[in-house]
């Protein structure tokens, strides 16, 4: 049988167990010069049950407190009171490490099979402990998995190691004030993890920071696509992405347009919505769709001209009705409602800003055209398993829908696709607080990508679709 990883001496011990609260651990410190060098964070081993094994704990609190005392009355005379420090700690269970388990030596398992005792020896975990156990936990990666977070505060020569395949599979998050660093840590993290296997991760980028990642002439090593801006809607290069109206939903669509104080707004949203559905309908039969038009919805995401829609809507604003009386013209039964709604969508496709939305290329209109673009998005070839997409020369009204629906056209295609085809991805969201706000305060355009990403959020995620809200700043 090997040596056990933690080999501890009289030195490390730090106290003993006070109190127990399920997986949260009261000490009381009998070491107080140890005590001056133990911080958050630092890692204490606790006696388990058995000579093999040790519940790992993490210090989430440290303090010192006076207390005064009687002098000893032994010299028969009085005195006055002595003071004297009183230290505690408190720590939270992590797991367990058993020296011998079955037929393995040295194992680490996440969470607890018992709780610490009262009066139950606790030792500090540093130096070569600390490396060893940080060895224990990084052994079972596989080479091409192991994935180099940093080094250990409370050890800088103890590297950090996680899995990638599970690291990218649970929802996190960066936070921390402008300039901490959020941003070069998860250049860094996005470095390492293009040595992965399999890396495919998105990165949302809110201010195209992250540009030089995919300059090839300076290391780079990801693949770069940004939105269409004002400057290349005539000659869109090979990465400028397009995200025409047409893959927008009914409300997302809606929630750029309509104002819901108008008092005809409810008439506005109605003709919006029987128009569209028709158009798309249209488009169907002209590409000989007929088993898709018998499922889709308004919401499907089929292209159609986004002119023949203002004609529409522009007939229903100024169609006379009939009276059925005299035979004479009267107002018609939209007549005049959807003059703002329409002047609204205008100022839309007048403006360039808009251009990456309501002036897409002519191939744009085609049906086979989404397939091609979430193609170019999402295949993970050989060096180009991460896509950096640079959404900063968005307008900032209309971010979240772009962001939202972005994000909901890659989660509807991961949900419908066959599952031996499907490849796991990971969003990383950069400066999410700017699209995703807290619920109550969020308006009726940041509702809408609020939606699209609690979906992803609640979805099975671990199985084909993970989304880490990241740089929250």
């Amino acid at each position: 049988m090997s040596d056990a990883a933690l080999q501890f001496s009289e030195h490390d011990q730090i106290g003993r167990v006070a109190s127990v609260d399920t997986s949260r651990v009261a000490i009381d410190v009998t070491n107080s010069e140890m005590l001056t060098r133990i911080g958050i964070g630092q890692l204490i081993a606790i006696k388990g049950a058995t000579q093999a094994e040790f519940l790992i704990a993490m210090t989430d609190r440290v303090t010192r407190s006076l207390r005064e005392a009687l002098p000893d009355p032994a010299g028969g005379e009085f005195s006055d009171l002595s003071v004297s420090p009183v230290d505690h700690m408190q720590a939270f269970v992590i797991g367990t490490y058993r020296t011998v388990d079955g037929v393995k030596s040295n194992t680490f398992k996440r969470g607890a099979d018992s709780f610490p005792q009262i009066d139950r020896d606790c030792l500090v975990i540093e130096g070569a402990n600390l490396q060893r156990f940080m060895g224990i936990l990084g052994a079972g990666v596989a080479e091409n998995e192991r994935l180099k977070l940093g080094t250990f505060v409370a050890d800088r020569s103890a590297e950090a190691i996680a899995s990638g395949d599970k690291f990218f599979q649970r929802h996190a998050a960066i936070l921390g004030s402008t300039g901490s660093g959020k941003s070069w840590a998860v250049a860094l993290i996005l470095e390492r993890a293009a040595k992965l296997k399999y890396p495919n991760i998105i990165v949302f980028d809110m201010h195209g920071e992250y540009r030089p990642l995919a300059d090839k002439a300076i290391g780079g090593f990801a693949q770069r696509f940004r939105l269409a801006g004002p400057g290349d809607l005539s000659n869109p290069k090979e990465d400028t992405l397009f995200l025409p109206y047409w893959l927008l939903n009914r409300d997302e669509m809606l929630s750029m347009i309509l104002d819901r104080s108008d008092q005809n707004a409810p008439t506005q949203a109605s003709r919006f919505t029987r128009h569209v559905r028709e158009l798309k309908g249209a488009t169907l039969d002209t590409a000989e769709k007929a088993k898709v038009k018998e499922t889709y919805t308004v919401d499907s995401p089929i292209p159609y001209k986004i002119s023949d829609l203002v004609a529409k809507l522009q007939e229903d604003n100024t169609a006379k009705g009939v009276s059925a009386s005299t035979g004479k013209p009267v107002a018609g039964e939209w007549e005049g409602k959807l003059t703002r709604f329409i002047s609204r969508l205008e100022a839309k496709l007048d403006d360039r800003r808009y251009g990456f939305m309501f002036a897409p290329p002519v191939e744009a209109l085609e049906y086979d055209w989404l397939a091609k673009q979430i193609v170019k998005i999402l295949r993970a070839d050989t060096g180009n398993g991460i896509k950096i997409i640079d959404f900063s020369e968005v307008p900032a009204d209309v971010l979240p829908v772009v962001t939202g629906t972005l994000a909901r056209l890659l989660y509807d295609v991961q949900f419908w696709m066959n599952g031996d085809a499907r490849t796991p991805v990971t969003l990383l969201c950069d400066e999410a607080h700017l699209y995703l706000p807290v619920k109550d305060d969020a308006d009726a355009v940041q509702r809408q990508a609020l939606w699209s990403f609690e979906r992803i959020a609640k979805s099975l995620s671990g199985e084909f679709f993970n989304l880490n809200r990241a740089f929250v700043s």
